[in-house]
């Protein structure tokens, strides 16, 4: 019977061929979202992993500095410096904008790392060319994805910034290609006002009898200054000592400093459970979408074969062929038609996952799944072509 199936197959092998095809374009483009949402992931340990940072010190009562703003001076990592467990303190930015390079705009994250020795929190780890950021302005590290080559000229907001140095894979949770910079430097392009708005911010303050008062010499000026400066940051890095624990060191911190303090779990639990959640229910909808059309395909060619060969299932029914042969002979037709299905998709999901704009990350254990899920589809799909199989009257091969 087994060589019953393949016959019945081969006689109809156009339609399995071409229906595997298919198939295996949705199982394809099913791998490849499965891929999307490893990637997502992935960027966001990623992102993590760059910084660098055991610890995360921000605005208290937000999910910064990636998920939400946050804002805190510019000042307040020296006073983090010394607690107890803190082996390193540096101050951080992380601003995602449009950086101009040539007549093209690049969706990047800008960071913002301190000046001082590569390794320090926030510095990007390691370089693929070139060198690390050594002046206080107008250098940049900036990721591969970006497009970038040593030597290239980014704008960012008003000023220029030569290339020093080159990353692969240093992106945002959002899969945005980093771009390091001077911390002076993303302060005045986060924080600081274009001129026309300090112009008209001047002329509202001096115009404010409650801050131009002869009495006060120099406070105006005091409440400008304040209103366009650029003394604050968005997180301050945190490396702990060895023998300490992420919590010793945190709570402290959160007692005295009133800030929120998150650990590296802390963070991961942001990033993937809040700000990717939305975006992996949708991949999750579209994986059950798919997974019910390619039902429905194997489920209606599997039926379709079986109703084109009624007459020899009463044959066969006739001469005294068992019913569970018959089902197994069916069965065998979904299962391959499955199997053709799935090569078809993992190779279109191979080819295609390093064209697609974000990262795509295919691992063997999606790929198990997704052959185990598809054997399983192949068969739910046949019942139906069973049952029908084996109502057939063996009266109608002699009818």
């Amino acid at each position: 019977m087994i060589s019953l199936a393949g016959r019945d197959i081969m006689h109809a092998w156009g339609k399995f061929v071409f229906t595997g095809i298919g198939l295996g374009l949705l199982i394809g483009v099913t791998l490849t979202m499965a891929g999307v949402y490893r990637g997502m992931v992935d960027d966001a340990t990623v992102l993590l992993d760059s910084s660098g940072a055991d610890l995360w010190v921000v605005q208290k009562d937000t999910l910064g500095p990636y998920a939400e703003s946050s804002s805190v001076p510019d000042d307040l990592w020296r006073s983090i410096r010394v607690m107890p467990g803190v082996a390193q303190a540096a101050n951080a930015t992380y601003l995602t904008m449009q950086v101009g390079k040539g007549d093209q705009d690049v969706r990047a994250m800008v960071v913002g790392i301190v000046a001082g020795e590569p390794g320090a929190p926030g510095w990007p780890p390691q370089l693929v060319a070139g060198r690390q950021i050594t002046r206080g302005h107008y250098e940049a590290v900036a990721d591969l994805a970006a497009g970038a080559r040593l030597g290239d000229v980014l704008k960012i907001r008003r000023s220029h910034y030569t290339v020093v140095g080159l990353t692969r894979r240093m992106v945002s949770s959002n899969g945005d290609p980093m771009v390091f910079i001077p911390l002076k430097d993303a302060q005045e392009a986060q924080f600081l006002k274009d001129n026309d708005a300090i112009l008209m911010q001047r002329r509202r303050t001096e115009a404010n009898p409650a801050f131009n008062r002869p009495e006060v010499p120099g406070l105006l000026d005091a409440v400008i200054a304040s209103q366009t400066g650029n003394s604050y940051v968005n997180a301050v890095l945190v490396r702990i000592l060895p023998g300490f624990t992420s919590q010793e060191v945190a709570e402290p911190i959160r007692r005295w400093k009133r800030l929120t303090v998150y650990d590296r779990t802390q963070m991961e639990g942001i990033l993937i459970g809040k700000l990717i959640a939305t975006s992996a229910r949708q991949i999750g909808m579209f994986l059950v979408i798919l997974a019910l059309v390619s039902a429905a395909i194997v489920a209606f060619i599997i039926y379709t074969l079986t109703m084109d060969k009624i007459r020899e299932i009463a044959v066969l029914k006739l001469i005294g062929t068992r019913n569970r042969t018959i089902a197994w002979m069916i069965l065998q037709q979904s299962l391959v038609l499955g199997v053709i299905g799935f090569v078809v998709g993992k190779i279109s999901a191979t080819f295609a996952a390093p064209l697609f704009p974000k990262y795509v990350l295919l691992v063997p254990i999606d790929s198990l799944l997704g052959f185990g899920a598809v054997l399983a589809i192949c068969v739910l799909s046949s019942v139906v072509s069973i049952r029908m199989a084996l109502r057939v009257d063996p009266a109608q091969a002699i009818g």
